[in-house]
């Protein structure tokens, strides 16, 4: 009778226990950050319950994050910067660095343009306010032209390729996977890349509550991510293998895209505040944010420690 009585209430223990567990909900976009971390193997034995959630883009998945419905997410730093200016409670906690070489303007195989001179008077797809706006916005200013010396636009991803495959359009201004797919599958060129021109930031986004309430769960997520970067970063193949396999697209695409990339989870620093104050500072030139703002108003240094022993720094 003790033993029942003990088993029961070990039972009963094990029930509060599990209602009890911490549920953080991570906003995400297919084949980013859970398909890294599984492919990773970073994801077993997380001591919280991980609830996934899918958006389409960035803009939902930011706006799902202001409604409280998730308490982080990854998201690019065009994005981020509209949501900042538009007054969300959103906060960088980490940065997403990678090399400038996947942020193109692509022109056809057999088009006559050679670089971005060549594009003077000529139509850009690219999307209002996405990374493929700055990069034109950013080379417009390097060569001290004017926002109508180039038709820009204004496209979903879907419709600039099909625009751009039609030619309906010139050139298309755009980012990975795209850039790959374009160059590998159908010899698409590159005029000019973010080298030198847009940082090409991203970053991992919380709420100023989530960071309060769910800190102990966010900074191991942000650890077992920048883990999962820095492993793949060791693993390339193997990872272009299973990203493709996840987006039913050829390995050879993201082994294109990632060799080059060099992805991988980076504190805020100096550096990184630098970078996203240029950018705010270059949307705001070109009025396409109404107001200025300070970079200190929208980070959160405090995670640096996880994201350098994740990555093993």
């Amino acid at each position: 009778m003790i033993r029942l009585m003990l088993a029961g209430a070990l039972l009963l223990l094990g029930i509060e226990a599990g209602q009890a567990q911490a549920i953080l909900r991570v906003g995400d976009q297919k084949g980013n950050a859970q398909a890294v971390m599984e492919a990773a193997g970073v994801l077993k034995d997380v001591p919280y319950r991980i609830e996934w959630k899918e958006f389409a883009a960035a803009a939902p998945l930011l706006e799902a994050l202001s409604a409280g419905a998730i308490e982080t997410g990854l998201v690019g730093d065009a994005p981020f910067t509209f949501a900042a200016a538009a007054g969300a409670p959103v906060k960088a906690i980490a940065a997403i660095r990678q090399t400038g070489e996947g942020l193109a303007i692509l022109v056809p195989e057999k088009s006559p343009i050679k670089s971005f001179d060549g594009l003077r008077g000529k139509k850009i797809a690219t999307g209002r306010g996405s990374i493929g706006h700055q990069l034109i916005l950013a080379a417009l200013e390097k060569m001290g032209w004017k926002a109508d010396d180039v038709q820009i636009m204004f496209l979903s991803p879907s419709d600039a390729k099909i625009a751009y495959s039609q030619g309906s359009v010139d050139a298309w201004s755009t980012w990975e996977p795209y850039v790959s797919q374009e160059e590998v599958l159908f010899k698409s060129r590159r005029v000019i890349t973010a080298e030198g021109l847009t940082p090409g930031l991203g970053f991992q986004v919380a709420t100023a509550s989530s960071i309060r309430d769910r800190r102990l769960e966010l900074t191991d997520f942000i650890r077992r991510l920048a883990a999962a970067r820095a492993w793949s970063l060791n693993n390339t193949s193997s990872y272009a293998e299973s990203w493709g396999r996840l987006m039913n697209i050829p390995a050879v695409v993201p082994l294109n895209w990632l060799a080059r990339a060099k992805v991988r989870i980076a504190p805020i620093d100096d550096s990184v505040t630098k970078d996203e104050q240029s950018t705010m500072d270059l949307y705001f030139r070109w009025g396409l944010i109404k107001r200025k703002l300070d970079v200190s108003d929208i980070i959160d240094r405090s995670f640096s420690d996880a994201i350098a022993k994740g990555a093993g720094l």
